[in-house]
């Protein structure tokens, strides 16, 4: 059973492998892939769970495939749809040219756009203390951030890189896998988050953030833009009305007002967070709420500017057909989860981790194959907190056998998971990403690639000199 497991595993990672270097649509392969592995997992005895109960036992992965679309559309899809909607409706109201127009003039004055490269990877990754679901990150930055460096002349591929990997290591006492690796060595949160993580990630996103320049310049150069941002939007449909878009009027404090719009859910989650900090509550909004209430002050915005209540709120109906556009988003995702629960089921997770509590070693290479094995969980699963969450127990007896400390051993291993999230195939944010630009989930890893397997080897390399 080990045997075809690891036969059936590297057989389904070929096949979405070859699709994606032939840049086919993956979405149904990864769903025909992910019920053949559920079945298979059936055949060999193996248990597969569901949420619901199930009489007939051959109706089990359908319905695990029924469960992924319930758990996605309310949970990260709702949130995609709610986003691209709320950006649909900027781009209808004219607030996304005003916020545009005047962040690219100032981006503007720099010499090349590839000095917004470390600039933008650096504030994605501050941002992601504010939102720290990679996916729910890059999907903001997406409506927000991307028609900005797009029109400021950033290629395609290099705004999708640096926004796919905008939500990496950095250090804060708030992140759940922090909270639970402090608690099992019986340390504060801010003892271990400043103590170990901080020392190591910080240098490591500094360097990263180096890589990132000079990688998609690199890449740029090979494969140049071929679209404009204006052709972008022709092409793919996904351009607005632009008749009454942006009768806006010339008042400064107007433009003003529109121009904050498109960055109002970001706005909004960083005053609660700081107010959240300051009594020492966890964060009080979610995604989902930040962009309904955006889009209430941006209706009531609209209402006080024009005046028409008939026509702005006839409107609103951009909101709902931009919902619409981002489904097939959603249903990448959902087909994803669908292929992991299939990996899930023929036992290969289980086995891998079982595996490693037998790993001794000296000190040295201990680190290094708990980082190895987290590297290929993590582009099978697309997960790296999942991953560190089920590796705690085996910190602290792993670390005691190769005579180190457990942090020697928790902090590569969380940082390696949560930066090569973004070179993982069935990432969601990596997906998400993918969808929105219109590009092949392969581009997208070339170009993360380089600069986060860098920031792994950097970051061993500082974990065994620091700490």
């Amino acid at each position: 059973m080990i045997y075809l497991s690891i036969v059936l595993t590297l057989l389904s990672v070929a096949i979405l492998c070859w699709m994606l270097a032939k840049k086919m649509d993956i979405k149904i392969i990864l769903f025909a892939i992910g019920l053949i592995l559920l079945y298979c997992g059936l055949m060999m005895g193996n248990t597969i769970k569901t949420i619901q109960p199930v009489s007939n036992i051959l109706l089990k992965p359908i319905e695990v495939m029924i469960e992924q679309f319930t758990t996605t559309l309310s949970g990260s899809g709702f949130v995609i749809l709610l986003l691209a909607g709320y950006s649909s409706y900027m781009s209808y109201i004219g607030a996304n040219d005003i916020t545009v127009g005047s962040l690219t003039s100032t981006m503007k004055g720099a010499k090349s756009v590839y000095l917004l490269v470390p600039i933008v990877f650096l504030l994605g990754n501050l941002l992601s203390l504010v939102v720290p679901s990679a996916s729910n990150l890059a999907i903001i930055l997406l409506a927000t951030l991307y028609p900005v460096l797009r029109t400021a002349g950033m290629s395609r591929l290099t705004a999708g890189a640096i926004i796919a990997t905008s939500a990496t290591i950095i250090p804060t006492p708030l992140g759940s896998d922090n909270v639970a690796i402090a608690s099992a060595f019986k340390l504060s949160t801010t003892q271990y988050v400043f103590g170990y993580h901080a020392i190591v990630s910080i240098p490591t996103l500094l360097f990263i953030a180096i890589v990132q320049y000079f990688w998609q310049k690199y890449e740029d150069k090979k494969m140049p833009e071929e679209l404009s941002y204006n052709e972008e939007l022709k092409q793919f449909g996904v351009s607005h009305d632009k008749k009454e878009s942006v009768k806006v009027s010339d008042s400064k404090l107007v433009r003003f007002i529109y121009g904050l719009l498109p960055v109002l859910p970001i706005i909004v989650l960083i005053i609660a967070f700081i107010f959240d900090a300051i009594q020492g509550k966890t964060m009080s909004l979610t995604v989902q709420m930040v962009t309904i209430i955006s889009w209430i002050i941006a209706i009531i915005v609209e209402l006080l500017n024009k005046h028409k209540a008939k026509e702005v709120l006839k409107g609103t109906n951009v909101f709902i057909k931009g919902m619409g556009n981002a489904i097939g988003i959603v249903v990448l995702l959902v087909a994803a989860q669908t292929f992991v629960q299939g990996l899930n089921a023929i036992g290969i997770m289980s086995m891998i981790q079982n595996a490693m509590t037998n790993v001794k070693g000296a000190g040295v290479i201990l680190p290094i194959l708990m980082v190895i094995f987290t590297i290929v969980i993590v582009m099978l699963s697309g997960s790296g907190v999942a991953l560190t969450f089920a590796l705690i127990p085996l910190f602290f007896p792993l670390a005691k056998s190769a005579g180190i400390s457990p942090e020697q051993l928790s902090v590569p291993v969380q940082l390696a998971g949560n930066l090569m999230r973004a070179v993982s195939p069935v990432a969601a944010v990596v997906l998400i990403v993918a969808g929105t630009t219109h590009l092949d989930p392969g581009n997208i890893i070339r170009r993360t690639s380089i600069p986060m397997v860098s920031g792994v080897i950097i970051m061993l390399i500082l974990s065994f000199m620091l700490l």
